[in-house]
């Protein structure tokens, strides 16, 4: 299983927003990718303007498949305005859960 971790800063109003654009692309994989096995948004417990997304793809193409997506493409065309600095991503080799 691959996986890609992702922790991103909401600019500050734009928690709300932010939390909607990646709820849609989690309700994009649910509906239209079968080979992504999990998508998950978490908001920090200590600063609402921190999410943390968890994605587990089953290859490398499911991992590709989702990155090019329609609604990857969404939320990233939206980024500019939401997202306050980079976004820290770590794409990993699962080892644990059969991976």
């Amino acid at each position: 299983m691959i996986t890609i971790t992702a922790i991103i800063r909401a600019r500050s109003g734009q928690e709300a927003a932010l939390r909607r654009a990646l709820l849609d692309v989690a309700d994009h994989v649910a509906a239209h990718e079968p080979e992504t096995h999990g998508f998950h948004v978490s908001q920090s417990l200590d600063d609402p303007a921190v999410f943390t997304t968890y994605e587990r793809f089953a290859t490398k193409a499911a991992k590709d498949a989702h990155n090019t997506s329609d609604a990857v493409a969404r939320f990233f065309a939206q980024a500019e305005v939401l997202i306050e600095g980079e976004a820290i991503l770590h794409t990993c080799q699962e080892v644990t859960g059969g991976g």
